[in-house]
């Protein structure tokens, strides 16, 4: 598992909206999250996308707020740019670069030919364990989406937003998410006013973690995850705009404040 502060950045990434569809003109939609912990605001993130042709480019910044900015004072930016093919994101690079502190992280992932080429995590993670560690393989590693890509849902109608599995690579953890029905209703936030699904969501680590990590075997086993998906106009993709995932200490929740498309 990544150090904490590159998990908030990834838990931020795969909770907020992106979308991906090859638009016959420029389109731009925009999305502001909180995120709380029971109960209290620790953090804030900010994404902007840009889709034209068959091309997509997303940029966002998060941030500590709150109290949490007193124990852990982490600052980022995170950016995915790839191509559309039918109902498919193929990402090409993703970056994150993040500080903690006075200190400095990056993570850049590119891709080629469907899978991951390259890797680059800075600081370079300690060495690991072979008895406890489940190394990334090359198979692990084909058809998988970064961290951005990954919160895209392609569908026909709100009714097939759910039933689906996400391949997910992070940069160092792979692992896929499980996207089960749960129910429907409506929403309202600056942006948007209108129908949502919510899919239960299952976690599944396949590589690149240490065996009998407790943190991991709670989202697996125990944790209780939601995600509640709008659609973004007509386009047929559907975005994250409310999430809860369920820690060991309480509830994690990440809402939208403002979730539009913008000119």
């Amino acid at each position: 598992m990544l150090r904490p502060s590159h998990a908030l950045a990834t838990l931020l990434a795969v909770t907020v909206p992106t979308t991906g569809f090859a638009a016959a003109s420029p389109q731009s939609f925009k999305g502001e999250y909180t995120v709380s912990f029971l109960g209290l605001s620790v953090a804030k993130a900010t994404f902007s996308s840009r889709y034209e042709g068959d091309t997509y480019a997303i940029n966002g910044t998060v941030s500590a707020a709150g109290l949490a900015k007193l124990f852990d004072d982490t600052k980022g930016t995170i950016s995915s740019k790839g191509t559309i093919s039918g109902q498919q994101m193929r990402p090409q690079v993703f970056r994150a670069d993040y500080t903690s502190g006075k200190k400095a992280s990056t993570v850049d992932i590119r891709f080629a030919n469907g899978g991951v080429a390259s890797t680059e995590v800075v600081p370079v993670p300690k060495k690991r364990d072979p008895k406890s560690w489940v190394p990334v393989g090359d198979g692990d590693l084909k058809s998988v989406l970064d961290p951005m890509a990954a919160t895209v849902i392609h569908a026909d109608s709100l009714d097939k937003v759910c039933g689906r599995t996400v391949k997910f690579y992070d940069g160092e953890m792979r692992a896929n998410l499980t996207l089960t029905y749960a129910s429907k209703g409506s929403i309202s936030v600056p942006g948007y006013k209108g129908d949502t699904v919510t899919c239960k969501m299952g976690f599944e680590p396949v590589a690149g973690y240490r065996k009998g990590r407790k943190a991991l075997e709670f989202l697996k086993n125990k944790s209780r995850m939601t995600v509640t998906f709008a659609p973004l106009g007509q386009s047929g993709v559907y975005a994250p705009i409310r999430a809860t995932v369920g820690t060991q200490i309480g509830p994690l929740t990440i809402s939208a404040r403002r979730f539009e498309a913008v000119e």
